[in-house]
């Protein structure tokens, strides 16, 4: 079924305790509202709606499912509300709050605090001269005590780019749209098509899902820090493993950047996922560490893997 163009719910829209004051964002798989709770405290609130399950046409509050379509997009919303629920659980600074979530309008919704800023890529078109070093290690090492806490919780986000990732007002950086986020390791059923975007997705999520984890995620961050370099993503992971014509940052911009910041990125954009950091925590040392990385000597054995993963509160299996 090809994507459609969902309406979204009417300003002043009554949703709950929650008054819908306008639209934030509107995409494929899902619609964010800028919203005031009954104490007039300002929320954002995600609906999940698919574009290409549903139509919900103008003035409609119930989004029209054909019956070919109910299956996934039930799929879809339970595993959507789970991500409410898992989400909900965690309470930290770099990481999007979720403050509520519930069914309605045979949906779901997702309550989070509303932050003000803008995103990274909106800084990155914004400082069409680059991003300075200081500021890309101050953001991605903050970044990282919030996916630090995702992974100790057994979950993945597998959507980290610029986009999602929001810079508030005082600097400091917070992960948000989970769209892709998977409660990994522990639960077998099965699940609607990932989400991912080509350049920043991990390659193992083109070929071989069963490899997924942190180091997954972390390329996400390598790539993140690249396109604060290039203003672009690197070349797509699936175009990678064909012919690989992506251009090392430790080349494209020797002499712009320390060649410690550079080597992280390029260690973060291995496609082999061993050779990558194998935790958040391995990444952090390495990103606060002054001097250059030894890129060339990554552990790869299974047993000093396992040790790594164990140190960084790592739940899932391998």
């Amino acid at each position: 079924m090809a994507a459609q163009t969902n309406q979204p719910l009417k300003d002043g829209y009554q949703l709950q305790n929650y008054r819908i004051l306008k639209v934030l964002s509107c995409g494929g798989f899902s619609i964010v509202y800028l919203a005031e709770d009954e104490n007039d405290v300002p929320v954002a609130i995600k609906e999940y709606l698919p574009a290409a399950l549903v139509l919900r046409r103008e003035g409609d509050a119930l989004p029209a499912v054909g019956e070919e379509n109910l299956a996934v997009f039930r799929q879809g919303m339970k595993r959507f509300f789970e991500e409410g629920r898992s989400l909900a659980g965690l309470e930290h600074t770099n990481v999007v709050r979720v403050l509520n979530f519930f069914r309605a309008n045979e949906t779901a919704y997702m309550v989070m605090r509303y932050e003000r800023g803008r995103t990274l890529q909106q800084h990155i078109e914004h400082l069409s001269g680059g991003i300075k070093e200081e500021f890309i290690r101050r953001t991605f090492t903050m970044l990282l005590n919030g996916l630090r806490e995702v992974h100790a919780n057994s979950m993945l986000h597998l959507d980290i780019k610029p986009a999602n990732i929001y810079v508030r007002n005082d600097g400091a950086p917070v992960l948000i749209d989970f769209g892709a986020v998977r409660q990994t390791l522990a639960d077998g059923a099965a699940r609607l098509a990932p989400v991912y975007t080509p350049g920043f997705a991990a390659p193992e999520l083109y070929r071989s899902r069963e490899l997924l984890g942190p180091w997954s995620d972390i390329y996400g961050v390598g790539a993140s820090m690249f396109a604060c370099l290039s203003a672009a993503a690197p070349p797509a992971a699936d175009q990678r493993m064909e012919h690989d014509r992506h251009i090392p940052a430790s080349r494209a911009w020797k002499g712009k950047y320390s060649g410690h910041l550079l080597e992280t990125i390029d260690w973060c954009l291995r496609l082999d996922h061993l050779e990558r950091p194998q935790s958040v925590l391995e990444l952090q040392k390495v990103l606060l560490r002054e001097r250059d990385p030894v890129v060339a000597a990554l552990p790869a054995t299974a047993g000093l893997r396992g040790a790594i993963l164990k140190l960084a509160g790592w739940r899932g299996k391998e």
